[in-house]
């Protein structure tokens, strides 16, 4: 059974940083054989696409939305991923989820994604 279990979620003010975490645990999860990614859900939207970093960390994926903003990393020793977030404006207020894929394209498409965690709040006030 794998686990993904998301960290560091709060409240910060807009224009602030925060950052987020998942550590990802399971007898037979091969976590350095996997995409990370980060999808984050405001209420009443959808779903929608934030980072993802490759196998080996040396691709990274972002929404235009956070590009030049957002950095993923990820420590494959430690079995977790990070998402740092600068710059962060309201719409960024949303459940951030971490998930996991072996997909090597269309890292964007959530329904790639075999596994996710049960997310952690970011709320960015004004």
């Amino acid at each position: 059974q794998v686990q993904l279990v998301e960290s560091g979620g709060g409240l910060v003010q807009a224009g602030g940083s925060l950052r987020v975490s998942c550590a990802a645990s399971g007898r037979t999860f091969s976590f350095s054989r996997y995409t990370m990614g980060w999808f984050r859900q405001a209420p009443e939207k959808e779903r929608e696409f934030v980072a993802a970093i490759s196998w080996l960390g040396g691709r990274t994926v972002y929404a235009d939305s956070v590009q030049g903003r957002f950095s993923i990393s990820r420590v494959n020793d430690e079995n977790t991923i990070n998402l740092e977030m600068n710059s962060l404006k309201r719409e960024g207020t949303a459940v951030y989820y971490c998930s996991a894929t072996r997909a090597l394209t269309r890292l964007d498409d959530a329904a790639l994604y075999e596994f996710w965690g049960q997310g952690t709040q970011v709320s960015v006030s004004s």
